[in-house]
C-alpha cells in the first residue's frame, strides 16, 4: 500500500471540500473554538481508508501498531481512544469523498444488492444500536438482520452508484436514484423484473435488462445482452471483495456512525484498489453497444 500516494489523493479533495463544507454549516448564533488538531481531516481519512486496505481485522491492533511505527507518516498521532472519536466527523467527508471516485459510464452497467448483517440471527432481539434503522430482510442465503448495500458498476468493475437501505426494502426501488445519470444498458438478475422500473428507466435513455424466472414464457433477447448477462458475475465478485477484503461488513459495531464510517472507508478502498474485477470491452465493442443501443 502506497500511503504517500493514497494521502496526496485524500489531501487533493480535502483542499477543496473543506472550504465550502464550512459554509455552509448550520449554527446557532452563539461563537465556539475552532482551534487545530495535531492530526488534519485529511490524515484521519488516510488512516481510516488504510485500515480496510490493511491484512488487520482489528482496528485497535492495527492504530496501535500505527503509534509504533508510524512517527514519520504521522508526527501528530494521537491515543486510540481520540482517534476513535475523531473519526465519528468523517461520514460527510468520506461520502463526498467516494462520490468523486466514482467511475464513468460505459454503457455497459450491472445492478445487484448485498446484505450487510450488523449481528448474528440469535441476538436480534438484544440489539439496540441499530434499533428502528436496520430490519429483517431475506436474501438467497437465508434471514438476516441489518441492510442491503446496493451498487450499480461499469464493465471495468468502477463504482458507479451505492445506496444504503434497510434490509427489508425491495431490491428495484432504489434502482431509479443510483442509475440516474447513467445510459446504454444495466444488467440484473430476476429480483429487477419489473415493468413499470424498466418503462422508467428506457424513458430516460437506460434499458434495463434482466433474467427470466422458471415460470416466465420465454423472450427474444439479442445475443449481446445473453452473453452479458452471463457476465452478471461481475458484480458478486465485487461485493465479495468488498465483504472480504475491503471489511465493509462485521457484526462488532458499537454506534451508526462508526457503522457509516467503516463502510464508506471500504468503499473508498475499493476504489483504490490497482486491480479490480473486470470484463474489459474492446472500444470496437463499446461502439457496437452504441449501435445497438
Amino acid at each position: 500500500m502506497d500511503w504517500v500516494a493514497l494521502f496526496c489523493d485524500v489531501d487533493d479533495f480535502c483542499l477543496g471540500f473543506e472550504p465550502q463544507f464550512q459554509q455552509r454549516l448550520l449554527t446557532n448564533g452563539t461563537r465556539s473554538r475552532n482551534r487545530e488538531g495535531r492530526l488534519s481531516q485529511s490524515e484521519i481519512m488516510t488512516i481510516a481508508i488504510a485500515f480496510q486496505l490493511s491484512h488487520y481485522r482489528d482496528f485497535k491492533a492495527f492504530y496501535n501498531n500505527l503509534l509504533a511505527a508510524g512517527a514519520n507518516l504521522f508526527p501528530g498521532l494521537v491515543s486510540y481512544k481520540r482517534f476513535n472519536s475523531l473519526m465519528s466527523r468523517l461520514v460527510v467527508p468520506l461520502a463526498g469523498y467516494l462520490k468523486s471516485r466514482f467511475g464513468t459510464c460505459s454503457g455497459v452497467s450491472f445492478v445487484d444488492s448485498t446484505p450487510l448483517a450488523v449481528c448474528g440471527n440469535k441476538r436480534i432481539e438484544r440489539n439496540r444500536v441499530f434499533e428502528g434503522l436496520a430490519a429483517r430482510g431475506k436474501s438467497t442465503i437465508g434471514w438476516f438482520y441489518g441492510f442491503k448495500l446496493h451498487l450499480v458498476i461499469n464493465d471495468s468493475g468502477e463504482l458507479l452508484g451505492v445506496q444504503l437501505t434497510p434490509g427489508n426494502i425491495d431490491d428495484r426501488k432504489p434502482v431509479p436514484a443510483i442509475t440516474r445519470l447513467l445510459t446504454g444498458k444495466l444488467y440484473g438478475d430476476k429480483g429487477y423484473i419489473s415493468q413499470v422500473l424498466f418503462e422508467e428507466l428506457f424513458d430516460r435513455g437506460l434499458q434495463l435488462v434482466t433474467t427470466t424466472r422458471k415460470n416466465m414464457k420465454p423472450r427474444i433477447m439479442l445475443l449481446w445482452d445473453k452473453l452479458m448477462l452471463r457476465k452478471r458475475s461481475l458484480i458478486e465478485t465485487v461485493n465479495d471483495q468488498l465483504k472480504n477484503i475491503c471489511q465493509v461488513e462485521h457484526t462488532r459495531h458499537r454506534s451508526v456512525n462508526g457503522f457509516l464510517v467503516n463502510l464508506l472507508a471500504g468503499l473508498i478502498a475499493y476504489t483504490h484498489q490497482p486491480k479490480k474485477p473486470g470484463i474489459r470491452l474492446s472500444d470496437n465493442e463499446k461502439q457496437q453497444l452504441a449501435i445497438i443501443t
